[in-house]
């Protein structure tokens, strides 16, 4: 249930993104942890007794390629069995009833997709995606893996196609990303601790452009002190409330 002391908010959020004409959304991990998907960062970030983000490195799947294929064959069979929520089915019908909106998610799993948001940048890749470690080949697939997954094209081997831990986000994303964030009259800022950069600015970014920023999320951020709207509680409660 929404507390008492947010529904005044919310309203006057509501009234302005029934106005707005460019809407971004930045989500990360919470939006998706409503939905049963695990989240991996802070205190309760371990697999099979590891630290997950040691495995989302370039380094470790150079070394251990199995361990690492093992635990995403886990993380995609985890997601293929979890449905969108209540905050991803909100966004997508927000983006029908804004002139512009932009999602742009931290997040993995294409459940924004699948609730039916068209406008999406996955800004750390896709599970879904596969991507040859010696040719150009890649691919959607989200068949069952092998333990070592081939490239059709080469045999060599294939990996995640998403971002990890100190490697460059996709050519062209960050730019697109920025783009929207500065042009955007409403910026949401949905279920990410504000922690990871380059994400963790765009809400300075719009800011200094002059975007009303909106938090929603379980609890208190970095960036809490400087938005304009702090909504802090179930993302699958609130947004539905502010699109309703």
């Amino acid at each position: 249930m929404i507390a008492e002391n947010l529904i005044a908010k919310m309203e006057t959020v509501k009234a302005l993104l029934s106005g707005a004409r460019h809407v971004a959304v930045l989500t990360g991990a919470g939006i998706s942890s409503e939905s049963g998907i695990p989240t991996f960062r802070g205190n309760g970030g371990m697999w099979q007794g590891e630290q997950a983000e040691e495995l989302a490195r370039p380094e470790t799947f150079a070394r251990e390629p199995e361990r690492v294929w093992e635990f995403y064959n886990w993380r995609r069979a985890t997601v293929a069995g979890c449905e969108p929520n209540p905050a991803h089915r909100a966004l997508a019908e927000l983006e029908r009833r804004v002139p512009e909106m932009m999602v742009l998610t931290q997040n993995v799993d294409g459940l924004h997709q699948q609730a039916g948001s068209r406008n999406v940048i996955e800004m750390h890749g896709s599970l879904w995606r596969l991507h040859c470690t010696q040719c150009t080949y890649f691919e959607e697939n989200r068949e069952s893996l092998p333990p070592l997954p081939e490239c059709p094209r080469c045999g060599n081997l294939l990996r995640p196609g998403v971002v990890w831990f100190g490697e460059a986000l996709p050519r062209g994303v960050l730019s697109a990303a920025l783009d929207s964030v500065s042009r955007a009259d409403i910026l949401l800022v949905v279920g990410t601790s504000s922690l990871v950069q380059p994400a963790a600015s765009f809400a300075h970014i719009a800011k200094r452009a002059g975007a009303v920023c909106v938090e929603v999320n379980l609890e208190a951020t970095p960036n809490t002190g400087f938005m304009d709207f702090a909504l802090h509680g179930k993302a699958g409660e609130i947004l539905p409330a502010l699109v309703e």
